[in-house]
């Protein structure tokens, strides 16, 4: 499978690590060295595998070639990229979490009489007599500063990437890939998404936004 490597890509290739229980640190060129380098350590144990397999599967052959219904299961299915995180910014996102949880949705005031009021987003109540400005426990609750989450996962994706808005090629040459991810832009065509998909797999980053038409 070695020879594979280099057609894999960055999450292919992680993946292939995670099973070897390897460290998927590094940029793709030392993640091949260190997949090249476990298979050629492994390359004799391989060789006594495929010989035992071969004369299983000549003893008791059904005529259902299970290799090629795995191939067609892996192909599916795409691993997704993992930012690299430290402990301290695991923990702050695991916190904002549990904060989201019990926070409350704050809806704009008579959002349930007008349906456009019940599509638009948050505005601050006013006027002497309104019931929601004045607290009323039947009205909808007030955007307040105790309402905010922990500040060092603030503005993350909840993946725990950085998010970068990109509409062309330069602006992908610019992206970490261990810490941030790619959202393409609302005005980029169909056809240089597919572009831009391409290249984002090339260079292992995360596109959060992916559209499953293109």
């Amino acid at each position: 499978m070695a020879e594979d490597y280099e057609s894999m890509t960055v999450a292919q290739l992680k993946e292939a690590l995670k099973e070897l229980d390897l460290p998927v640190s590094g940029k793709k060129s030392d993640l091949l060295a260190r997949l090249q380098e476990a298979a050629g350590a492994e390359a004799t144990a391989d060789v006594d595998e495929e010989i035992v397999e071969n004369d299983a599967s000549a003893s008791a052959d059904d005529g259902w070639d299970d290799e090629d219904w795995d191939d067609e299961a892996d192909d599916v299915y795409t691993v997704k990229q993992k930012p690299v995180l430290d402990e301290d910014m695991k923990a702050a996102l695991s916190l904002r979490a549990a904060q989201k949880k019990k926070t409350p949705s704050f809806r704009r005031t008579e959002w349930f009489r007008y349906k456009r009021l019940s599509r638009s987003g948050w505005r601050a109540p006013h006027g002497m007599d309104n019931k929601q400005r004045r607290n009323y426990k039947y009205r909808g609750s007030l955007v307040r500063i105790g309402h905010g989450k922990v500040a060092a996962a603030r503005f993350l994706h909840p993946s725990g990437f950085k998010e970068v808005m990109v509409h062309n090629l330069a602006d992908l040459e610019t992206i970490d890939p261990e810490t941030e991810a790619a959202r393409v832009g609302g005005s980029v065509g169909g056809r240089k998404r597919e572009t831009l998909y391409a290249r984002a797999d090339e260079l292992g980053i995360r596109v959060l936004n992916r559209r499953r038409d293109v």
